[in-house]
């Protein structure tokens, strides 16, 4: 039984969504588009270097991660985005981005703020472990929606002085999931600027960086140090599931400022799940190779074209910037994701449930969102069947 303060928690989308699908038979050849599962082949060579290492399953891993893999991380952070980083003070390896993101607020939200309870801010449509993350340290969520008026990021700067003066914490998804929004350098400036006013961290949940249309969507890390900010104020989170297409290999990072790390290392120390010592190596490998990205990048700028041309006309339709998921306004996300599954087999989330009744309504609630992981030529016919069966 949850406790009192996960009473009001969302049902997980995915139960939801077998719930509402499962008792009705496809409309035909069913086509997945919900879970963005990446299913282009990661590098081959990663299998020879787990093997290579396999002895290190025969020992208790390296528990902030083994200096090899904090060494190829922070040169991936230099090479990404100027930033130099001491890489036993300002980094550590995850057991996969969702442990850290959740961690971190373990660690790093304070009981009270100012006397009061903390707020943690939201990007409403969410991941959904922020909302948890936020209620297990008994602080308030609070949902700022990201609707097409504020480009499909929160408009943190429209909330009350009072709210923001109580923010512990502010989760940013940048590139966005669902909408595959990016911040600009502007946006995460200003946000900086109010956690540096309203003494708050921002968790930047940037797992989807590497995979855009054009330009490299830019990097809390690097404003940050543009700007000279306190680097205790920025909590930055990567992974490998999307750039390298391995989510099974749950391995990610998290930079913070050297307190910060400390604390979240402590909590590991107790509370931490390390990522065995063969795929460390593997994923030291991975962050100091950049032709698997570029290849994964150029195969997602395909589907991008490619859905671009098949829903172009769709009043309303908005490529994403970058990510790998389609935003598409409907009615009603849920009846329109029952009656494509009905009518053509084609399996899409519900925007509703990724998102929270804000008291505004819930901001997903006209959506559904369309994963773009499947091989080209799939993808393509399932866009064609769902343009054609809501759309046409």
């Amino acid at each position: 039984m949850f406790p009192e303060r996960f009473s009001n928690l969302p049902a997980y989308a995915f139960p939801r969504l077998r719930a509402l699908l499962d008792v009705h038979a496809p409309g035909g050849d069913v086509v997945h588009m919900t879970i963005g599962e990446p299913k282009h082949a990661f590098p081959e060579w990663i299998v020879d270097v787990i093997a290579e290492n396999a002895g290190g399953f025969g020992q208790y891993p390296v528990n902030e991660g083994m200096p090899a893999l904090l060494s190829a991380i922070t040169g991936w952070v230099a090479r990404r985005y100027g930033v130099t980083l001491d890489p036993g003070t300002r980094v550590m390896a995850l057991n996969g981005t969702r442990e850290g993101l959740y961690n971190a607020m373990m660690a790093l939200c304070p009981e009270q703020k100012r006397g009061e309870r903390p707020v943690v801010l939201l990007p409403n449509p969410f991941y959904q472990v922020y909302m948890v993350a936020a209620l297990s340290v008994g602080a308030e969520p609070v949902f700022c929606d990201a609707t097409r008026e504020t480009g499909h990021l929160p408009d943190v700067s429209a909330l009350a002085p009072e709210v923001l003066d109580r923010v512990s914490v502010a989760y940013l998804c940048s590139p966005s999931n669902p909408q595959g929004a990016v911040a600009s350098r502007g946006y995460w400036a200003d946000l900086v600027a109010l956690a540096e006013k309203h003494d708050f961290r921002i968790f930047a949940d940037e797992c989807y960086c590497e995979i855009y249309r054009d330009a490299p969507p830019v990097g809390l890390l690097q404003v940050a140090h543009e700007m000279g900010a306190d680097p205790e104020r920025i909590v930055a989170f990567h992974s490998l599931s999307k750039r390298s297409n391995l989510p099974g290999l749950r391995s990610g990072f998290v930079v913070a400022g050297p307190d910060s790390i400390a604390a979240m290392k402590q909590l590991r120390n107790y509370a931490g799940a390390p990522l065995p010592m063969p795929l460390q190596h593997a994923a030291a490998r991975l962050w100091a190779d950049e032709a698997h990205v570029v290849e994964n990048r150029r195969l997602y700028g395909r589907k991008y074209a490619r859905a671009d041309a098949i829903m172009g006309q769709v009043p309303g339709y908005l490529g994403p910037e970058a990510g790998f998921f389609l935003w598409l306004p409907v009615a009603d996300g849920e009846a329109a994701a029952l009656r494509l599954w009905q009518e053509t087999g084609v399996r899409v989330l519900p925007g509703a449930y990724l998102g929270q009744d804000s008291g505004r309504g819930n901001p997903g609630r006209g959506y559904i969102r369309v994963a773009m992981v499947a091989p080209e030529e799939e993808m393509a016919q399932g866009l064609i069947r769902l343009r054609d069966c809501l759309y046409g």
